[in-house]
């Protein structure tokens, strides 16, 4: 039957069975192609093994189509002791990833957009994504203590000097400027080093920022 075949794809195409009952990429294809035009943007909340990704580069490879997708998948732990989620726990182990869903998707997108590059070398197809997650600001909020008396003040003054939480990147810090200015953050990005800092271009030059501390 239809599912019975899209787990066998499946399982084919990451070298074993780590998935029960996935979605049928090639129905979802078939929807894609119905309800969707050449550069729409497919949004699928529910990734699961990522069939949704799958599908759409699948259909812009038929058809020419250059649409986009965003899959959301939690990372939900895969337990290792559960009979039914072990062999995909294994295999998240033997990549070196965590053991969650959301690898499982992530490895599933790449292994599909490699495979249908292949089978169509003729073509220019852009099968590459992009991983965020969902988390707080980068910037430490400023809040002073209510009433605060001088010392209390200063103390706060001091530690809004650097306003950037310790375990952030700079890449995180682009990201949160690109989202809050409104810049896609599909658009090409290019990093050069100049006078010793990273300077990074978007857009061809639609905006150039350097970030980290100033000296």
């Amino acid at each position: 039957n239809a599912a019975r075949s899209a787990s066998e794809r499946l399982a084919r195409l990451m070298g074993q069975n780590v998935f029960d009952f996935p979605k049928d990429e090639l129905v979802i294809q078939q929807v894609v192609e119905m309800a969707s035009g050449g550069d729409d943007l497919v949004l699928d909340f529910f990734a699961g093994s990522g069939t949704t990704g799958h599908a759409v580069m699948a259909q812009n490879a038929a058809d020419g189509g250059n649409r986009r997708y965003i899959l959301v998948q939690l990372p939900d732990p895969l337990d290792p002791a559960n009979a039914r989620q072990k062999t995909a726990a294994d295999f998240c182990d033997k990549l070196g990833k965590p053991r969650t869903i959301a690898e499982l998707t992530k490895e599933r997108l790449r292994r599909a957009g490699t495979k249908i590059a292949a089978e169509n070398p003729e073509k220019s197809l852009d099968t590459g994504f992009r991983v965020y997650k969902l988390a707080t600001s980068n910037l430490k909020p400023w809040n002073p203590p209510v009433a605060a008396s001088r010392e209390e003040l200063e103390l706060a003054l001091k530690g809004a000097i650097d306003n950037i939480l310790p375990d952030r990147t700079e890449e995180d810090l682009l990201v949160e400027l690109l989202l809050k200015t409104g810049i896609d953050l599909t658009l090409p990005m290019a990093t050069r080093t100049v006078a010793g800092r990273a300077v990074h271009a978007l857009g061809g030059g639609v905006l150039i920022v350097t970030l980290g501390e100033v000296t």
